[in-house]
């Protein structure tokens, strides 16, 4: 699934609830899921790893809809490598 595609499903799911609730709780539960992304990191399985990075670009998809922002135009900051250098790998 591409960016563009994964944000206008999660805003068909989500979207009006997350609208409801508005800006600050959806950036604290992002916040939350990525504390749990951290602790999968460092001590769950493969497939939690998977699971938790799943909730968090949901966060974050629905955050960019709310915020009436396309994260596939964010991610263009990086289609050339690093936005700072220019460089691929990073020479800064």
């Amino acid at each position: 699934m591409d960016i563009a595609a994964f944000q206008a499903t999660i805003a068909a799911t989500y979207g009006e609830r997350d609208a409801d609730r508005g800006t600050a709780p959806t950036v604290a539960w992002l916040c939350e899921e990525v504390g749990e992304l951290a602790q999968a990191a460092r001590k769950g399985t493969p497939e939690q790893q998977l699971h938790e990075l799943g909730d968090v670009i949901a966060w974050v998809a629905s955050l960019a809809h709310q915020l009436g922002l396309s994260l596939d135009e964010a991610a263009q900051r990086y289609a050339a490598g690093c936005p700072v250098c220019a460089s691929m790998p990073c020479d800064c």
